[in-house]
């Protein structure tokens, strides 16, 4: 059965907006029993939010970059587990469109359209640094087998489909691969336990000779080395799901110093919502959630632009826009979350409030991969002219 999608940005926003008010009341439960969030999940995928970026030809919305991320900035406010769930689905539907066959794009497409979800098989532990696969795909007679473990692979839980970044036996090269998560030789371990976004699915997957066809797996090289925005548009989600948890953190704060805070007897005023000095924090806190946002939109016009002309200005444009947002997105995700209780007060640390959830959320999240590069990129190409690389992650 094919899902009814939202056919414009607006519509997915406000789907967006209406599915996270709904999942608000149960996401400090949700995190704090770790409970996975099947039932929310198929919702997301019910309301049509994991097809927004099939291609029309295919029967999908093709909606841009822009309208994907302001879906997960929505969703982060309220659960940013939640928000990262799709994450990895949407970026290999964007490998699936570089790099696949027109056959494949429309067998795995039309799985989508009909409420299919993919997630990644794509870290692993251990090795020198966290590029290196040592995960197998031997060729034999119309395809192969995949034999390796991978952790990180977030959203497998949920998953109909498993995105696998192998290396071919005897070569460096690396494919995709696209497999089924319920194949024989397939084992999903939910054995994640991070101290926040608890309820990714983000744990082990295990492959012993997993059978693959030949026309389901397409070379890694086309996507990530073309200047096509492959890897902004990987970035931008995730600055999205910062932002999100920013301005959650900002709006529960606010909404808590409202309803519950006292204010400091020093400040001479009724309640808290009155202390001037509280009032000048909130101002400083929301400069940086409205950066961070505006970044995001800046970065998503960026993005948008790369997709619909490809090039190397417009793809260097855009990571270097990502960049920026993502620096500021960062800061955004781990200040404002701790921020929240010099506000609150107190009572904000009682433990069955749930509050901290922002706070390990943010610090969890914007750990994926390390600032700093961006801020350098943004360097080089200032003094030197020196343009991103062409990656995964840039």
């Amino acid at each position: 059965m094919t899902l009814t999608t939202p056919l414009d940005a607006a519509r997915a926003a406000r789907v967006a907006t209406e599915l996270a008010a709904r999942f608000a009341d149960g996401a400090a439960a949700r995190d704090r029993d770790r409970r996975l969030p099947h039932a929310e999940v198929e919702a997301l995928s019910q309301a049509g939010l994991f097809a927004l970026t099939v291609p029309a030809r295919f029967g999908g919305p093709d909606l841009p970059p822009s309208a994907v991320a302001e879906v997960f900035r929505i969703i982060a406010g309220t659960d940013a587990s939640l928000a990262q769930i799709p994450h990895s689905h949407y970026v290999y539907l964007t490998a699936l469109r570089l790099a696949g066959s027109e056959e494949l794009q429309g067998n795995i497409f039309g799985q989508v359209l009909a409420g299919a979800r993919i997630a990644n098989a794509q870290s692993e532990r251990g090795g020198k640094t966290v590029a290196e696969v040592a995960t197998t795909l031997t060729r034999g007679p119309g395809g192969g087998r995949i034999d390796g473990e991978k952790f990180y692979c977030t959203g497998s839980p949920y998953a109909n489909l498993l995105a696998v970044l192998a290396r071919e036996a005897g070569s460096e090269q690396q494919v995709i691969a696209f497999v089924p998560a319920d194949a024989p030789g397939v084992t999903i371990v939910d054995d994640w336990n991070g101290l926040g976004q608890r309820t990714t699915g983000s744990g082990t997957v295990r492959f012993d000779g997993v059978q693959v066809d030949d026309d389901a797996i397409v070379p890694r090289s086309p996507a990530v080395s073309a200047p096509t925005g492959y890897g902004a548009f990987a970035q931008l989600l995730h600055v999205a799901i910062d932002t999100g948890v920013a301005r959650g953190a900002l709006e529960a704060a606010a909404e808590f110093v409202r309803t519950r805070s006292r204010p400091w007897f020093e400040a001479g005023v009724d309640r808290a919502q009155d202390d001037p000095l509280l009032l000048q924090r909130f101002g400083e806190l929301t400069v940086t959630v409205r950066a961070a946002e505006a970044a995001l939109t800046v970065a998503a016009t960026a993005v948008d632009a790369v997709f619909t002309a490809p090039g190397p200005d417009a793809a260097a444009q855009a990571s270097l826009a990502v960049a920026t947002a993502k620096v500021l997105a960062d800061r955004a995700a781990t200040e404002v979350p701790s921020a929240l209780f010099e506000v609150s007060g107190t009572r904000s640390a009682g433990g069955d409030l749930g509050l901290d959830r922002y706070w390990r959320d943010g610090r969890t999240h914007t750990l994926h991969d390390p600032v700093r590069y961006k801020t350098h990129h943004l360097g080089r190409f200032t003094v030197n002219q020196e343009r991103p690389p062409l990656h995964g992650v840039v």
